[in-house]
């Protein structure tokens, strides 16, 4: 069957969600975008026979057969961040699509239960918290917590889930359902260049970096900007600038991490206004749990010494954070048995599955960026590195069902 063919479901869904202002996807938790592709997703899973319902948390499962305990699942996300790639997340669930749909084709018939499962609010970009669906469904999120978060515009999730439908009181764990899952597999674009650097099209995840989130919020004295002189000044945005600088210096410092503010917004945000406050949102991520809090205590200190030379103070508060994930050791030697010697790379991107495997056995599978480029409209996967992951994930069903 012709590549193009086989991704035909990433051709459906090219036009969904198109951010004109940012260039690539702009797709959030029960906004338009994200509602059209839910819709797509049930009659997608429902021409392949597949049963679909809605959790308590928003997660989409499509059942190959009847529900059950000891389950093989597999899937990923549809959301993007604000202006994100066509590949980060779909392509993991067209891929599963896609895959169950070729078992169908070939006879094949499974001896345990089977799913593809949608989650909700991967990126965080609506609430703020990535992995949301995982995050509850495992309860790594206190339902109370979550039920509070905001989006930018002063809806609660608890306002949000109301509106799409679900009951708020019952956001949060959900045991019975995690019980379902026997193993859970995520293909997912690779998010880096491992894969281009050694010349291979698929590769088997062993881990996945410690990261986390931070609000830095440094506060000063609003003002004029034009009858307030320069040495009377007490300006966070100044003192931010400075903090920012610091966050790439301390990252250097650290041989591995990584660190990036992606995010500020200046209170109360006028042209001619000096700035009262100034928040600025940190990522930080390294190999292990230790380096990670040690590079942030690092940013930290850096940004409490900008503040005080500009007259100002800072505190960093903590949003979210992940612990550093081994993948199932077992599961990634059956994958090497059933698709050969294909490599094995950490990552230093946050996922769903890594939610999921402080609960269950769970594996990941990369497919080749080409141009080593996420979380931007140039994210992309050759057409014939797209079907090879298809057909790694095939095999790999085959074998576990």
């Amino acid at each position: 069957m012709p590549a193009l063919q086989l991704l035909s479901g990433l051709t459906e869904i090219a036009d969904v969600g198109r951010d004109r202002r940012r260039g690539g996807y702009s797709r959030h938790l029960w906004q338009a975008a994200d509602l059209e592709l839910r819709s797509w997703f049930v009659e997608r899973a429902e021409r392949l026979g597949l049963q679909v319902e809605t959790d308590r948390n928003g997660n989409l499962w499509a059942w190959w057969g009847h529900p059950g305990t000891d389950a093989v699942v597999t899937g990923s996300h549809l959301d993007s961040v604000p202006g994100g790639g066509a590949y980060d997340g779909p392509l993991g669930v067209i891929s599963s699509l896609e895959a169950i749909g070729r078992l169908q084709a070939s006879g094949f018939v499974p001896t345990r239960p089977c799913a593809v499962l949608m989650f909700a609010e991967e990126e965080g970009s609506r609430f703020g918290l990535a992995c949301l669906g995982s995050r509850l469904l495992t309860g790594a999120l206190d339902a109370d917590q979550a039920r509070a978060l905001t989006d930018h515009d002063g809806v609660t999730l608890a306002e949000a889930a109301r509106k799409f439908g679900l009951n708020p009181a019952q956001l949060g764990a959900d045991p019975d359902a995690l019980a379902r899952i026997g193993l859970f597999i995520e293909l997912h674009v690779e998010q880096g260049r491992g894969l281009i650097d050694l010349g291979q099209p698929v590769a088997v995840a062993s881990s996945i970096l410690a990261h986390g989130r931070w609000r830095l919020t440094v506060t000063g004295q609003g003002n004029h900007a034009g009858a307030t002189a320069m040495a009377q000044r007490r300006d966070p945005m100044v003192a931010t600038a400075q903090a920012i600088v610091g966050v790439q210096a301390a990252a250097r410092s650290f041989p591995g991490t990584r660190a990036t503010i992606g995010r500020i917004e200046a209170i109360p945000g006028g042209t001619n206004v000096i700035a009262s406050s100034v928040h600025a949102w940190l990522d930080a991520r390294a190999e292990t749990d230790e380096e990670t809090r040690l590079l942030v205590a690092d940013i930290e200190a850096r940004a409490q010494q900008a503040a005080d030379q500009n007259g100002c103070s800072a505190t960093l508060a903590e949003e979210s954070w992940a612990g550093a994930v081994q993948f199932t050791p077992g599961l990634r030697e059956r994958f090497a048995q059933t698709l050969g010697q294909v490599p094995q790379l950490s990552t230093g991107a946050g996922h769903d599955a890594g939610v999921l495997a402080a609960h269950v056995p769970s594996a990941m599978l990369f497919v080749r960026n080409p141009t080593g480029i996420s979380h931007a409209p140039e994210e992309f996967a050759e057409a014939a590195d797209c079907v090879a992951g298809i057909d790694a994930l095939e095999l790999v069903l085959r074998d576990l069902l």
